[in-house]
C-alpha cells in the first residue's frame, strides 16, 4: 500500500510539474512572438482597410484572451488610436488610398461624437488628395455618416441603404417592480431630470418626452448636414427621403445621390488595384487601419519632447471606490490627477470624459482634485459621446471645456431612489418588525416606505447637493445662478446647444483639446502626448490574460442560448443599478441608457 502511495504521490508530482513547465514555456513562446513583433510591415501603394463595423471606444476594452491572440470579432479602437491612424496615413507616402469596407456583419454601436472625430479625420485624408472608396452591401446609418465621406460609394447588387432617422427607445419597469411588490420612492431636483423615470413611470414625462426629442433633432441636424455637404445634397431633400423610404434599394441610393454605383465586390477591388497600382492578378497590398496603427510610422508621430501633456481617458459611470474597469473610479482618477499636479514634467492635462454621471459625492471629489490642477498648470476638459450631470460636474474644474456638436452634455440635476420590500416580503410570508432609540434609527432600511418626515430628510440632501452642484456651474461658466438655474432642472442639450448656452467654451474634439492645452500652456510645437491609462502592448495584455491580472470579459456561449433576446436588449439598463454607490444616496446622471439608433 505504502509502494503505491509513494508511486502516485510521485506520478501526480510529475504530471503537476510537466503542467507548470508546459504553462511556462507557453507563456514564455508567446510573449517571445509578441515582443519580437515590430509592427506591421507597409509596402508601396498600399490601400489601408478601414472596417466599417469597427467598434470606436474612448479607452481599451478589457482584456481576454482570445482577443490577444486572435482577431474575432470587429476590430476595437480608441478614438485617438483611430484619427491618429489615419493622419498618419495621410501624410505617408506608402499609403496610396482608404478602402471603407463594410459586409462584415454586425451592428456599429459607437457613440456619434466619437464617429464625428473618426470623420473629420477622413475628410482631413480626402483634402491630402488621397482616395477613399466605400463599399458595402447594407449600409447601415452609422455605416453610412462615415462612408459618406468617400470620393466613390458603392453597394452590392443585393443590398439596401438605411436612412429613416434617429430613435430612442426606452423600457419603463414601473408595472414590473410593482407585480414583484417593489417599491420605489423618489427625490429629485429638476424636473427634467428624467433618469428616475424607467422605475417609476410606464412612458416618458412631457418634459423627459421633450428634451428627448429636441436632443435627437439636434443630433439628426448635425448628421444631415454633415452627409449634405458630402454628397451635395440639401437637409430637406435628406429628410424627405428619411420620411418617404426609410430604406433604398440600390438602384432608389443611386437616384436618390446617396452612393455612386451599383457594383459587386470584385469590381471594387478592381477600381482599388488600380488605385494602388498593382500589377498582380486581382492583388493589391492592403493592411488594416487597426493593424497599421500599430506600424512605427503611427508611433513615431509621438515625437520626443521637452514638455508633456497628459492626456487622462475616463470612461464609464461616476462611482466611490476604486471602481472598475468599465466605471470611474473616484480615488483612482483623484490619485492618477493628484500625480499629474504634482508631476513638474507634465505642462497641461488634458480630461477626456465619457461618462452620463453618476455618485454625486465622487463628481465632487474628482471636481475639486482638478481645480487644485488648475491652480497649477492649464486644465482642458475634452467631452467624449456623453459628458452629462455628473460628468458636467467634473468637467467645470477645467480652465476649458470643449465637446463635439453630437455631444451628449447637461442634465444638472440630482435624484435618489428610495426602494422598499415590503409588498415582496409580506407577498412571500415574510414580516420585519424593528425596535429603535430614535425616530429615524431605521431610516436607512428597505423593509417599508419611507415617512414624509424622512422624505423630506433626503430631500434635503439631495436640494443642498442640487445647490452646490448651481454653484460649481455659475462660478465656473461665470453665469448668474438664476441663468444657471434655467439651463438646469436636468434638462439635457447637445454639445452645440450647450455651447450656445455658454455650457460649453468651443466646439472640437480630443485633438483640438491637445491643441488647447499647449497653446494655454504656452508650449509652441515642442510637446508630446502621454495616454492614461498607458495603452498595453501585446505582451502585457497576453500575460495579463494568462495570469488573471485583469478582468476577463467572458462571453459564455451558454448564456447566450439560455437568455432571451429581451433579457440581452435591458441587462445593460438593469446593470446600471450595481453602480449606484453613492453613501447619500444622491446621484447626477443621464437615464439609465441614452441609445439613440
Amino acid at each position: 500500500m505504502r509502494s503505491f502511495l509513494r508511486q502516485a504521490l510521485a506520478s501526480f508530482a510529475g504530471l503537476a510539474l510537466f503542467f507548470a513547465l508546459g504553462m511556462g514555456g507557453a507563456i514564455a513562446l508567446l510573449v517571445g512572438i509578441a515582443s519580437r513583433d515590430t509592427g506591421p510591415q507597409v509596402e508601396s501603394g498600399t490601400i489601408l482597410r478601414f472596417d466599417l463595423s469597427s467598434q470606436i471606444r474612448e479607452t481599451e476594452p478589457p482584456t481576454t484572451l482570445g482577443r490577444a491572440l486572435t482577431d474575432d470579432g470587429p476590430p476595437v479602437l480608441t478614438v485617438r488610436q483611430a484619427t491618429e491612424a489615419i493622419e498618419a496615413a495621410a501624410q505617408d507616402d506608402r499609403i496610396a488610398g482608404l478602402w471603407l469596407a463594410g459586409n462584415r456583419g454586425g451592428g456599429n454601436d459607437s457613440g456619434y461624437a466619437a464617429l464625428q472625430e473618426v470623420r473629420q479625420a477622413l475628410q482631413a485624408f480626402r483634402e491630402s488628395g488621397k482616395p477613399i472608396v466605400a463599399a458595402d452591401s447594407d449600409w447601415s446609418e452609422k455605416e453610412y455618416y462615415l462612408g459618406s465621406v468617400a470620393d466613390r460609394i458603392a453597394i452590392a447588387p443585393v443590398g439596401s441603404l438605411e436612412w429613416n432617422g434617429f430613435s430612442n427607445q426606452q423600457a419603463f419597469f414601473a408595472g414590473a417592480l410593482e407585480r414583484l411588490g417593489i417599491g420605489i420612492q423618489v427625490i429629485r431636483v429638476g424636473d427634467y431630470k428624467s433618469a428616475v423615470e424607467p422605475l417609476t413611470r410606464q412612458g416618458y414625462s412631457p418634459q423627459n418626452r421633450q428634451q428627448t426629442q429636441a436632443l435627437l433633432g439636434d443630433l439628426w441636424n448635425e448628421f444631415r448636414s454633415a452627409v449634405g455637404q458630402s454628397r451635395d445634397l440639401s437637409e430637406q431633400r435628406l429628410q424627405a427621403i428619411a420620411d418617404e423610404r426609410g430604406t433604398l434599394l440600390p438602384e432608389q441610393a443611386r437616384e436618390a445621390g446617396l452612393i455612386d454605383q451599383v457594383a459587386y465586390r470584385d469590381r471594387v477591388r478592381a477600381r482599388l488595384q488600380t488605385i494602388s497600382g498593382s500589377t498582380e492578378p486581382e492583388s493589391f497590398p492592403h493592411l488594416g487601419l487597426s493593424a497599421y496603427a500599430q506600424a512605427p510610422v503611427v508611433a513615431e508621430r509621438q515625437r520626443d519632447a521637452n514638455n508633456q501633456i497628459a492626456l487622462i481617458r475616463a470612461d464609464g459611470p461616476i462611482v466611490s471606490g476604486e471602481g472598475t474597469l468599465q466605471t470611474i473610479g473616484s480615488e483612482r482618477l483623484v490619485g492618477q490627477l493628484r500625480d499629474l499636479r504634482q508631476d513638474e514634467a507634465v505642462e497641461a492635462i488634458v480630461l477626456r470624459l465619457n461618462t452620463p454621471g453618476g455618485s454625486a459625492v465622487a463628481s465632487e471629489a474628482i471636481w475639486r482634485q482638478l481645480k487644485l490642477a488648475r491652480e497649477r498648470k492649464p486644465v482642458v476638459v475634452s467631452m467624449g459621446n456623453t459628458a452629462a450631470s455628473g460628468g458636467y460636474w467634473i468637467a467645470t474644474g477645467g480652465s476649458t471645456i470643449l465637446a463635439q456638436p453630437t455631444t451628449v452634455t447637461g442634465s444638472i440635476g440630482v435624484f435618489g431612489l428610495l426602494p422598499n420590500l415590503q409588498n415582496l416580503a409580506n407577498d412571500n410570508g415574510v414580516t420585519v418588525e424593528t425596535i429603535e432609540t430614535a425616530e429615524l434609527a431605521d431610516i436607512t432600511t428597505v423593509a417599508r416606505p419611507k415617512t414624509e418626515r424622512e422624505l423630506a430628510v433626503y430631500q434635503q440632501q439631495v436640494e443642498r447637493i442640487y445647490d452646490r452642484f448651481l454653484q460649481r456651474v455659475a462660478r465656473s461658466r461665470e453665469l448668474s445662478r438664476e441663468r444657471v438655474a434655467q439651463l438646469a432642472r436636468g434638462r439635457v442639450w447637445s454639445g452645440r446647444a450647450a455651447q450656445q448656452r455658454g455650457l460649453v467654451d468651443r466646439l472640437g474634439g480630443v485633438d483640438a483639446a491637445i491643441k488647447t492645452a499647449a497653446q494655454a500652456a504656452e508650449l509652441g510645437q515642442d510637446w508630446a502626448v502621454r495616454v492614461y491609462p498607458e495603452q498595453r502592448s501585446l505582451e502585457q495584455r497576453i500575460l495579463e490574460a494568462l495570469l488573471g491580472q485583469t478582468e476577463l470579459a467572458l462571453e459564455l456561449p451558454l448564456e447566450r442560448r439560455l437568455m432571451g433576446q429581451a433579457w440581452r436588449r435591458w441587462r445593460p439598463e438593469a446593470a446600471v443599478l450595481a453602480t449606484l454607490n453613492d453613501p447619500h444616496g444622491a446621484y447626477a446622471r443621464l437615464p439609465f441608457k441614452l441609445q439613440i439608433e
